[in-house]
């Protein structure tokens, strides 16, 4: 029999569903203190996940969950950048 790989989950901080990490963007805190988009997961970091969607992105916005989940304020430019790369990847 072949081997049964175990998919990693991870759950969204917009919408509170579990989901495979493949299907999610990784917004990681680098060690210099930046936000950015992770978009090979492998970086080194805290990373909050998110679905691929603005509607998620702007529920974690709202509700300051990727300000919890990576411990720090997040400016409102920093939030406008990633919205940016966020619909520019939705729009592929």
């Amino acid at each position: 029999m072949g081997q049964i790989r175990k998919v990693p989950m991870r759950k969204c901080i917009g919408c509170q569903e579990m989901k495979s990490k493949k299907e999610m963007l990784r917004i990681l805190k680098t060690t210099e203190e930046e936000v950015v988009l992770d978009t090979t997961g492998k970086k080194n970091g805290r990373g909050a996940y998110i679905c691929l969607s603005r509607e998620c992105f702007e529920k974690a916005a709202k509700s300051k969950a990727l300000e919890r989940s990576l411990k720090m304020s997040i400016p409102r430019e920093v939030y406008e950048s990633l919205k940016k790369e966020i619909d520019a990847i939705e729009a592929k």
